[in-house]
C-alpha cells in the first residue's frame, strides 16, 4: 500500500497520519479498532448523552488491540460525568482529546497517565490558550467539519493561521474525505488529519445502514450548521457551537426555531426508530467523497495512496 507519513504519525507508531474523528454515536470500539489495524489512531468517542459506563462498553470492544488507539471527550460531559474521564484514563489510550472547554484541569492527569494530549480549536487564540495549557497535539477544526464546532473560518486558512503561531504538531479537520484533501493539508503542514464522515460512513461505525446511506446520498451542499437538535434535546451546548448536519424534514422546519413539544416529541420518537428522515445524521462538507459504505482499512488504503499520488505529482509550470 503506498501510503504518506509525518514525523507526528511516526512518533505516534502509526502507518499514515490519519486519526478518525471521536464522533459521538458513530465512533465506537469497532471502528476504533478497525482504523487503529489499517495503520491510523482509532478514536472513540463520548458524544452529548456519553456516560462512563457507555465508554466502557465501547473499550470492550477494542478487544485484544495491539495497536495505539484514542479517545475523545467533550468537556460540558465530562463535568456532568466525571467517571467519564477517569474510566478514559484507566484505559491508557495513546492519545486523549477534550474538547470545547477551557477548563485545562484534565491535562496534567492525562500527561501523568502516559496520555498524549489533544484539544479542538476554531480559532488562533484558542490554540494558543490550549497550547500555554500544555496541550500538546492542536486539532484546526474548520467550518467545513461535521458535528458540532463553531463555523468561524474554513479548515485551510485556520490551519495556516495555528502552525504559524504554535509549537505543536496540528491536526486538521473539516472537509477531508478524499485523497487529495489529505495531501492538502499535508503540503500546507499539518501532522495530520482528522476525519469524520468518511469514517461515519464505514461498515463499523455505530450508524445503522440507513444513516450511512443518507451519507452515501449526500452532497456538501446538503449540509447545514444548526442548533435545532440541541435544542429540541435539551443538550446545554452553547450557542456559539452549532452542530453541521445533513439536510432533512426537522431542519426544513425547524431550523432558526424553537421546536414546539410536538415536534419534540416527534424527534425523540424518529431516534429511537432510526428514521433519519428527521433525527439527525452529522456530515461534513467532504461528503461528496463518500460513495459507498465499506471497511474503514478501504478508506485509509485509498486515501493514502491518492494523498501519495497527488503529492508525487510535479506542480506545472507557469
Amino acid at each position: 500500500m503506498e501510503t504518506v507519513t509525518t514525523r507526528w504519525s511516526t512518533a505516534m507508531q502509526l502507518d499514515a497520519p490519519i486519526v478518525n474523528a471521536p464522533m459521538g454515536g458513530a465512533a465506537g470500539g469497532r471502528l476504533a479498532a478497525a482504523v487503529s489495524r489499517a495503520g491510523g489512531l482509532g478514536m472513540i468517542g463520548s458524544g452529548s448523552s456519553g456516560s462512563a459506563p457507555q465508554l466502557e462498553a465501547q473499550l470492550r470492544q477494542l478487544g485484544n488491540l495491539q495497536h495505539p488507539f484514542g479517545i475523545g471527550l467533550i468537556e460540558w460531559v465530562v463535568k456532568q460525568d466525571p467517571r467519564l474521564l477517569d474510566t478514559a484514563l484507566e484505559a491508557r489510550p495513546a492519545l486523549l482529546a477534550v474538547s470545547f472547554g477551557e477548563d485545562w484541569n484534565w491535562v496534567g492527569r492525562a500527561r501523568d497517565a502516559g496520555c498524549v494530549t489533544a484539544t479542538q480549536v476554531a480559532d488562533v487564540e484558542a490554540a494558543q490558550r490550549a497550547a500555554e495549557a500544555g496541550v500538546q497535539v492542536l486539532v484546526a477544526r474548520g467550518s467545513e467539519a461535521g458535528g458540532h464546532g463553531t463555523p468561524a473560518v474554513s479548515t485551510l486558512p485556520l490551519l495556516t493561521s495555528i502552525l504559524d503561531c504554535v509549537d505543536v504538531p496540528v491536526l486538521a479537520a473539516g472537509g477531508i474525505a478524499s485523497g487529495r484533501a489529505l495531501a492538502a493539508v499535508l503540503a500546507a503542514g499539518a501532522s495530520g488529519a482528522w476525519i469524520g464522515t468518511a469514517f461515519a460512513a464505514c461498515q463499523e461505525s455505530l450508524l445503522p445502514d440507513t444513516a450511512r446511506q443518507v451519507l452515501v446520498d449526500a452532497r456538501a451542499d446538503d449540509t447545514l450548521a444548526t442548533r435545532v437538535f440541541d435544542v429540541a434535546l435539551g443538550y446545554p451546548w452553547a450557542a456559539t457551537v452549532p452542530e453541521r448536519v445533513v439536510r432533512n424534514a426537522f431542519t426544513d422546519v425547524w431550523d432558526g426555531r424553537i421546536p414546539d413539544d410536538d415536534a419534540r416529541a416527534q424527534l425523540r420518537d424518529a431516534i429511537a426508530d432510526d428514521d433519519f428522515r428527521v433525527a439527525p445524521v452529522n456530515a461534513g462538507q467532504g461528503v461528496d467523497s463518500v460513495t459507498a459504505i465499506e471497511p474503514a482499512a478501504a478508506v485509509i488504503a485509498r486515501l493514502c495512496a491518492d494523498a501519495h499520488a497527488a503529492l508525487a505529482k510535479t506542480p506545472p509550470v507557469s
